[in-house]
């Protein structure tokens, strides 16, 4: 372990002191050696973390350490007769850390001892009987957990299922169904009460958390609540107009194409696009593709060049910068 007091704890110097707790807590969970009685380092290690624990959680200690490093005890003692240091009481230190929040009753010390009891036997004011008291008095929910999940557009669009893979402190994974509501929109998150860890001491359980991420669609472009489709049409159609199939999120939809549209123009289809409970769906527009048929003839292209020379026009004046 490093002789760097954030290192040890695995935070940034400017880190808070709810960061702290979190990390010291992680730390305390892996390195305890009840909890990992095969590992002949875990004890020594554990040592570490409390060590480094002591000074950060502890507002006064944690400046003198930030001034001085880890002599910063030696600095302290000026102030302290026999150059002893002693907590002002400006920080929460391991005196006074719940430990139930890491461990429950497991760790708690028994009528004979042991286990974390006897590593932390000679810290704090309390006697055994009245930490054990408190421990069990003191009902602490789970932790929140946080994950990711992609999902198709169309999905996205219309609602459904979706399945995503938990792996839990314990190392369990557990395989867990989500409702989709219609209409969601990429990075909002979905709340599972009750499915993320276990609480201590009778605790309840904590919340899954459930970022949603949306896979991009081939042809499909979402602005809000309105949908975009590039619908290709051949010449004739353009040219005489008709009517195509297009699709939409709740089935297909038969499009008019007026005589004599041209590419880029674009046709609204109303109320067929996003429609998310408690609101009106929004539309679908559809951006008309020219697609000529390939290969044409010389004779075929001489043709359009005697309709273009008779109807003269540059379908780019209005184009500047």
């Amino acid at each position: 372990m490093s002789d760097d007091y954030y290192k040890t704890l695995e935070v940034a110097r400017e880190a808070s002191q709810e960061d702290i707790q979190k990390s010291y807590r992680r730390l305390a969970r892996k390195y305890h050696p009840d909890l990992n009685p095969d590992d002949k380092t875990a004890k020594e290690k554990f040592q570490e973390v409390q060590r480094a624990f002591d000074v950060l959680n502890d507002s006064k200690k944690r400046e003198l350490y930030d001034r001085y490093g880890s002599s910063f005890e030696n600095a302290a003692a000026g102030g302290n007769p026999g150059g002893q240091w002693h907590s002002a009481g400006g920080g929460q230190d391991s005196a006074n850390f719940d430990f139930s929040q890491i461990f429950g009753d497991r760790f708690g010390g028994g009528a004979e001892g042991g286990g974390f009891a006897d590593l932390f036997g000679g810290l704090g004011g309390r006697s055994a009987k009245q930490s054990r008291r408190s421990r069990a008095a003191q009902r602490q929910p789970g932790a929140d957990l946080e994950s990711e999940l992609e999902i198709p557009f169309s999905t996205a669009v219309t609602g459904g299922h979706a399945q995503v893979s938990i792996q839990r402190a314990s190392g369990k994974v557990d395989a867990i169904r989500v409702k989709i509501p219609a209409g969601i929109e990429e990075g909002k998150k979905i709340r599972l009460r009750g499915q993320g860890e276990s609480g201590l001491n009778g605790g309840p359980e904590g919340d899954l958390l459930i970022k949603i991420r949306i896979a991009p669609h081939p042809s499909f472009r979402r602005r809000g609540d309105d949908l975009d489709v590039r619908v290709p049409v051949t010449l004739l159609e353009a040219a005489e107009g008709a009517k195509v199939e297009v699709p939409t999120p709740t089935g297909t939809v038969a499009l008019r194409v007026p005589p004599g549209t041209s590419s880029g123009a674009r046709l609204r289809v109303k109320g067929h696009g996003v429609a998310r409970s408690g609101k009106t769906a929004g539309d679908l527009y559809a951006e008309i593709l020219i697609a000529l048929p390939k290969p044409l003839e010389g004779s075929e292209i001489q043709q359009i060049r005697e309709i273009c020379d008779k109807h003269p026009q540059n379908p780019r004046a209005d184009l500047r910068w």
